[in-house]
């Protein structure tokens, strides 16, 4: 797989720029995979799954495999753990219970106990907020990402890098063939972006 076309299909998704610690854990290798019996480093258990439960919201399991089948919440608790400084898991950690303080304030419960439409709802609410706030302080300042957008970058981040998500979302072709330049869209990838670089670049 290419590394630096997953970075950049990540940025994309991601309205254009990626923080600094997320991209030298995945160009140091760090990469999503499923772990059966993986334990958290970092996070305690009751974060790892918040942290879970909100990545899988934001690539679920349809006919693909979802952030939790690829292992992503393992890479987000590796990734804090190894990548981060001081400062920004700091930033997360208090971002996590804020995330879940507006969730029972707003719905009376804790985020995990809520309906599953009612916790797809408050991922994207408070996505949408982050989001609009990044766009006013023109993109991610140092130490500015709040919670839910780190979680989105990494859960992104560690999808795409992921073996699953190359050979099962992307296209991936593991030993190129022979070229054809004219080839009907449904036997071409149906329009999905490569996982590995298909055109040499000079």
């Amino acid at each position: 797989m290419n590394r630096r076309e997953a970075l950049q299909q990540a940025a994309w998704l991601m309205g254009g720029a990626l923080s600094a610690p997320a991209l030298m854990g995945i160009l140091n290798g760090c990469t999503a995979k499923p772990e059966a019996n993986w334990q958290p480093v970092f996070l305690t258990s009751a974060q790892a799954a918040l942290v879970g439960e909100v990545a899988e919201i934001l690539i679920p399991r349809t006919d693909t495999p979802g952030a939790k089948d690829v292992g992503v919440p393992a890479l987000i608790d590796r990734m804090l753990e190894a990548v981060y400084p001081k400062q920004d898991q700091g930033r997360f950690l208090a971002g996590l219970d804020e995330f879940d303080s507006q969730a029972r304030a707003q719905h009376a419960d804790d985020f995990l106990h809520l309906e599953r439409n009612v916790r797809i709802e408050h991922v994207r609410a408070v996505t949408a907020a982050a989001m609009a706030a990044e766009r006013v302080h023109g993109g991610p300042g140092p130490f500015a990402r709040p919670f839910i957008l780190m979680t989105r970058e990494l859960t992104l981040l560690g999808y795409f890098t992921s073996q699953a998500a190359a050979t099962k979302v992307l296209q991936y072709n593991p030993a190129p063939g022979p070229f054809r330049g004219c080839v009907p869209l449904n036997e071409a990838g149906n329009g999905r972006t490569w996982a590995t670089e298909q055109v040499q670049r000079f």
